[in-house]
């Protein structure tokens, strides 16, 4: 794979701009020239756009990965607990410095590392925690695991993140903290959800499980809220296969998120509070400092490449990236989003577009197939006993009422995407046929009727 290098000054000058608006890098003709590939579709008989190529693999290793692995078997050190210098106290001191805070404690998973945090901050039954419904499950499973209640808010149709104007109608005196979700690894509106928060005397804790080294007005995501959690799964942009972690600034809060997630045992030996045991192990620790020689250049990449395939798209009205929020200095790229207008595609279905799209060689798909207000959880909990001892009927049956989120419902139906923690560290060749299948699928777009058929 041919690695690009890119100072972090240079970097930040030049593709911070392109993610928001302009992008000053080099263009490629507009959907209305692209020649030969406009011939015909492939699902319908024609030639690919891509055709016996690969991608770069993921999850990322090379030898520093393998050596940091064996040196970690040979040394007999498997548990954190055994050594105060090895591989998962190493890593924290590491990640720390790379993310930009004093402290950091490793954890089994991302759910396991915003559980920690919400046990921490002393949030339990019969409270309550303000997050998205476009997430992964594990996002409610945490506020679940406290036994306090999850309101999902609606999201914004064009961001795909958590509404802050829908976050606040939906606070009520149970609300003890908000819990926004960079999704895709793109910033939230960061600055009007500090500000709710302040105003009504919230936490917040940043699901940063997608969103490693993006920067929002010059912090780095999990930086900005009280505490920030994330996931080290195999399909993360920096990856153990699991294994999660917390970072924060203040020290008291940072020391009981240890204790917490050490089955409630301190740094001091005593067993102070509840807690389960979610210990992050040597082994993952050892993946992940081997794998941190690099990060930033893959990161860096990563941005470049995503502000040049939306430069590429920017005039195809058919597919329109994800809106990124003023402030919005970089992006971690886990996923690359794209709102599908089928009215731009004479009212062919997203699914339609999706197959033809695929005929041409690049692997597209939708994102979240549906929100998680409507899961059967939701039932579950309302129909359960704990949480009716915990919430009054009358809140109850508030919750069940309010739990629509229509934007989500749009999102769902409408997001096209592709997983881009490898693909995204692809050449420039590589996202040039990205951009020409979607367009080659748009500028035919009138045949795309016989593909539904």
């Amino acid at each position: 794979m041919k690695q690009h290098s890119l100072g972090r000054r240079e970097f930040v000058l030049g593709a911070s701009a392109g993610l928001v608006g302009t992008v000053g890098l080099r263009r490629s003709p507009a959907y209305g020239n692209l020649g030969n590939q406009a011939e015909k579709l492939a699902i319908l008989g024609g030639e690919p756009v891509r055709k016996g190529k690969s991608w770069p693999t993921w999850p990322y290793c090379d030898d520093k990965v393998l050596d940091s692995v064996i040196q970690t078997t040979k040394s007999g050190i498997w548990c954190r607990i055994q050594s105060s210098s090895g591989t998962v106290p190493t890593f924290e001191k590491e990640f720390t410095r790379l993310i930009g805070t004093k402290y950091c404690v490793s954890v089994g998973s991302g759910t396991q590392a915003l559980h920690t945090c919400l046990e921490a901050l002393g949030i339990g039954a019969g409270d309550e925690v303000i997050t998205s419904p476009y997430t992964d499950p594990g996002t409610i499973a945490a506020i679940l695991c406290t036994r306090a209640l999850p309101v999902l808010a609606d999201v914004d149709p064009e961001s795909f993140q958590l509404d802050p104007a829908d976050v606040e109608r939906r606070i009520t005196e149970n609300t003890k903290a908000i819990m926004p979700v960079h999704i895709m690894g793109q910033p939230c509106d960061m600055d009007r959800i500090m500000a709710i928060a302040k105003k009504h005397n919230l936490k917040v804790v940043e699901d940063t499980c997608q969103g490693h080294l993006a920067e929002y007005r010059g912090k780095r995501l999990g930086t900005i809220g009280d505490l920030g959690a994330f996931s080290f799964q195999a399909s993360k942009t920096i990856a153990c296969g699991e294994g999660g972690a917390i970072v924060g600034d203040d020290e008291q809060l940072m020391d009981r998120c240890y204790t917490v997630q050490n089955h409630g045992t301190s740094r001091r030996g005593a067993t102070e509070v509840i807690g389960p045991k979610y210990r992050m192990n040597e082994f993952e620790g050892a993946v992940l400092l081997g794998q941190l020689p690099g990060v930033q250049e893959r990161f860096a990449l990563r941005n470049e490449n995503a502000a040049y395939l939306t430069s590429r798209l920017k005039d195809c009205p058919g597919v329109v990236p994800q809106k990124l929020y003023e402030g919005t200095n970089s992006g971690s790229f886990y996923v690359y989003g794209m709102t599908y207008k089928k009215e731009h595609f004479n009212g062919v279905s997203r699914e339609t577009f999706l197959r033809a799209v695929r005929a041409e060689g690049i692997n597209i798909g939708p994102y979240i197939g549906r929100g998680l207000h409507k899961e059967p959880w939701v039932e579950h909990i309302l129909s359960s006993k704990v949480y009716q001892r915990m919430f009054s009927a009358q809140r109850l049956k508030e919750y069940r009422e309010q739990n629509e989120c229509s934007n989500c419902d749009k999102v769902c139906q409408d997001v096209v995407s592709f997983w881009a923690s490898g693909i995204l560290l692809g050449t420039r060749e590589d996202m040039d046929d990205i951009a020409n299948a979607i367009l080659k699928v748009y500028e035919n777009r009138d045949n795309l009727k016989e593909a539904s058929a």
